[in-house]
């Protein structure tokens, strides 16, 4: 405590020290757990499956739903903001380390998402800058079509895309084992 308040670190850590006492998981968006163990003690569990940020606009929010529900269903750990914003953050400033902290992106373009201004084309920016700075043969941004939209060119040039039309299952389990391939190649590299 500091001049008779508490820092914001010391409010995390007694949220998380009442949580844990209550009996209470402790999930940490990217790091991992606290869990409890044992009689008044916890233990740490880091995240070990991989983060898959998911850009999309309203107008397509079922075809997201789905494709985070299927990717959960594999093992994976997407960041969709209907699930993981918190009432009352800042969101332009959570997705952006959302993009910042995932393993992968995926970016859902349809005829709804490529003539729309706002928040998903800033995704999508931000999503190539951090693309840019990943080895240059890894797969950070996998672009998915999700009707039979034109690509923007900026995408088109330089990203190869997935189609999830009109074969779901098929694009699908082109974006599954992209990101296998991808682990597999970066455990390799480690």
């Amino acid at each position: 405590m500091q001049n008779g308040s508490w820092s914001s670190a010391e409010q995390v850590a007694r949220i998380v020290r009442e949580c844990l006492e209550e009996g209470k998981t402790v999930v940490i968006d990217g790091l991992g757990a606290f869990r409890p163990s044992g009689r008044r003690g916890y233990r740490f569990v880091p995240r070990t499956v991989p983060t898959v940020f998911l850009a999309y606009v309203q107008e397509d929010s079922k075809a997201a739903a789905r494709l985070c529900d299927a990717l959960e269903a594999q093992g994976f750990d997407p960041w969709f903001d209907r699930r993981k914003l918190l009432p009352g953050q800042n969101w332009p400033r959570s997705i952006e380390d959302a993009i910042e902290a995932t393993d992968f992106a995926i970016a859902c373009f349809s005829h709804n998402s490529v003539t729309k201004k706002g928040g998903f084309q800033a995704e999508i920016r931000y999503a190539l800058d951090c693309a840019h700075r990943v080895p240059l043969d890894d797969v950070f941004l996998i672009p998915v079509r999700l009707d039979g939209c034109r690509m923007p060119s900026s995408i088109r040039r330089e990203i190869q895309y997935i189609d999830l039309f009109p074969d779901w299952e098929r694009g699908f389990r082109r974006i599954v084992t992209v990101i296998t391939r991808q682990l597999r190649k970066r455990a390799a590299a480690a």
